[in-house]
Order: C-alpha cells, then sequence, then structure tokens
C-alpha cells in the first residue's frame, strides 16, 4: 500500500443526499418516501429504476447550480454503514449568509459560549418554533450498495427523535465493530405522531435499522464485506450449511491438533468463523486440538518425573527454535 498524507482526513467522496422533503416554490413541503438530489444525472436516473419516481432538473433553494433529483416513492431503502463513525450530530442555526450556531448541546462552538438556546428558553428549547432557535441536525454518511460510484450519501434529518434513536443505534454499532468492517441497515421514513397540551402533531422520523443480520451478528465484531453486501443470501448458505461440509466431525475425525488447526483456517477461509475465533464453531474447534493434545500426553507413556535425593527435578535443556503455533495467535482460546 501506498502512503498517505499525515496531515488530513483520507475520505470518500459525496456523490449526494438522501432527504425527507423538497420544496414547491419557496414553500417546504414533508416527503412520506425518499428524495434523492445529486449532481450526478446517472445516480439519479439509476435511483429512479430501483425506487421508483421521475427524475428532473433542480437547484437548491438560495442555489444557482443545477443538480438532479428523484422524488422517489420507497419510504425505506438499503444501505451500508461504512468504517469509522458515519454520524455528526450538532444544534445549528443557519441564514443566508451562512451557519450562524453550531451548538453541541452545552458549548455553542462558533462563539464557545454555553448553550445559547438553553440559557433564553430552558431545557424545553427544542419545542419553540423553528428560527428562534436552532435546528437539531443529524448527518449520517452512508453507501447506497445498489448505486454505481465508491463513494458517500449523506442522509440528514432535523428530527429531535430521530436525533436520539441514531445516536443510540450508531454507539452500539461502533461499540461491537470498534468502527470497522461495513453493517447492512434499512433506513426507513416512519410516520409518528405526538400529543402535547390537547395537540396531536404528526411527523416523519428517520428510522435507521439492521438489515438482514442479527444483533449477535452485527456485535459480534466485524463482519465481512460478503456478508454485508448479501445478508439475505449469507442466511440461506447457512441454513443449507448442513449440506455442505461438516466441521465438527471432520476435526474429530482430524490425527493430531495441527490437523484440526489447519482445518480452522480452511473454515476462516471460506467465511465460516470469526477472523479472531470468537464465534462458537471457532470454539469448538479449540476444544477438540484441546483433547487432541491431551490423547497425545497420554498416548506417550512417559512415566512422571521424580525428584532426586535433594529434591529437585533433572531438567532437560532444549535449544529455542522458533515454531508455529498450534494456533493462529488470533485464534489462541486466552489471547486479549
Amino acid at each position: 500500500m501506498g502512503s498517505r498524507l499525515r496531515n488530513i482526513q483520507a475520505r470518500a467522496a459525496e456523490h449526494g443526499r438522501l432527504r425527507t422533503g423538497y420544496t414547491q416554490g419557496n414553500r417546504p413541503m414533508r416527503s412520506s418516501t425518499w428524495v434523492v438530489t445529486s449532481h450526478s444525472e446517472e445516480h439519479v436516473r439509476t435511483a429512479a429504476k430501483l425506487w421508483g419516481g421521475e427524475p428532473e432538473q433542480w437547484s437548491p433553494l438560495n442555489s444557482t447550480i443545477p443538480q438532479w433529483r428523484v422524488i422517489t416513492k420507497a419510504p425505506a431503502i438499503e444501505a451500508l454503514i461504512t468504517p469509522g463513525d458515519p454520524l455528526n450530530q450538532y444544534n445549528e442555526m443557519w441564514s443566508k449568509g451562512g451557519c450562524q450556531r453550531r451548538c453541541d448541546g452545552e458549548t455553542e462552538l462558533l462563539s464557545r459560549q454555553p448553550c445559547l438556546c438553553a440559557r433564553q428558553f430552558g431545557e424545553e428549547w427544542h419545542l419553540q418554533p423553528k428560527g428562534r432557535v436552532c435546528s437539531t441536525t443529524s448527518r449520517l454518511n452512508v453507501m447506497l450498495p445498489d448505486l454505481s460510484g465508491m463513494g458517500m450519501w449523506r442522509a440528514e434529518t432535523h428530527s429531535f427523535y430521530a436525533a436520539q434513536e441514531w445516536g443510540g443505534m450508531v454507539d452500539m454499532i461502533l461499540a461491537g465493530t470498534n468502527g470497522q468492517g461495513f453493517i447492512p441497515v434499512t433506513l426507513r421514513i416512519e410516520p409518528r405522531q405526538r400529543v402535547a397540551n390537547g395537540e396531536t402533531k404528526k411527523f416523519p422520523v428517520v428510522v435507521v435499522e439492521l438489515r438482514g443480520v442479527t444483533p449477535r451478528q452485527a456485535l459480534a465484531g466485524p463482519m465481512t464485506a460478503t456478508t454485508a453486501l448479501d445478508p439475505a443470501g449469507q442466511a440461506r448458505a447457512a441454513i443449507e450449511a448442513p449440506k455442505g461440509r461438516d466441521w465438527i466431525a471432520e476435526a474429530r475425525s482430524a490425527l493430531n491438533s495441527d490437523d484440526v488447526r489447519d482445518l480452522w483456517r480452511e473454515a476462516r477461509g471460506e467465511g465460516v468463523v470469526h477472523p479472531q475465533g470468537a464465534d462458537p464453531l471457532s470454539k469448538e474447534l479449540m476444544a477438540i486440538a484441546a483433547e487432541k493434545d491431551a490423547e497425545a500426553k497420554d498416548a506417550t507413556g512417559q512415566p512422571e518425573p521424580e525428584p532426586d535425593e535433594d529434591g529437585a527435578y533433572e531438567a532437560e535443556v532444549v535449544e529455542e527454535t522458533p515454531g508455529q503455533p498450534s494456533w493462529p495467535a488470533v485464534a489462541q482460546p486466552a489471547a486479549r
């Protein structure tokens, strides 16, 4: 691998935005389905083929640069959470002159003062009318595996409730993967309502949920790209696994623990076991290898060493030579 500049952060290009609303003239409108916008006509037309809708040229408010847009018919789309931390959250206030406030919930970062909204309106500041206080802004960078290009798409929401759920979901995933590997998710626009002061308010919330994998799989560590790209296919393969190799039977019929170790490496190469040896099959193979070692020790028939009259044991001096461990370091039962 070639060298990289150490004073800049490498990142993938942004291909476009995933929106939950659009404008009619200067009037903002909520959408119950995803709105895909991009500078690339190809990306938008592909999105229209996948999720419905009519591609059209479009310019964002306060911008003269034309882009492409499609108001799809899909309330849910498939995406991948990529390695690293994909989520940024701030309380922001914007005007025609740009960003006026950007707050982390405690400190307004542009002025370095305590949160201005909380100081003026108290803890329930987010219930104030839009424009009077900052908007809770969450930006989630994802990859859309069915669109061309290796860049990112930014899903953005100003929902206070989505901010809570996105942060919780992403933090749980990062705790399990340490920010490594891809995670398949579904981005779904869910209609909700809230009753307060006798009034019922209806609003959409973007929900991020696991797609095709269980929490056990998502939190067990980084998954392979093959699993992330086609979790349903991997699930079908798991169901059909009994028709394939019986790894346990092969391990029990192995001559020694080295053969069991080689078998585990084959399973790792085929994606059957976790690379770190943390899955049930790896642990069972390690247990079988330990049994093989115990059987080999019992079969030697060597008597237990006894101390001499001074209570000392005879030592055998063996030159230290590098050798291959019985298991790869990542699969050692006591590895940390």
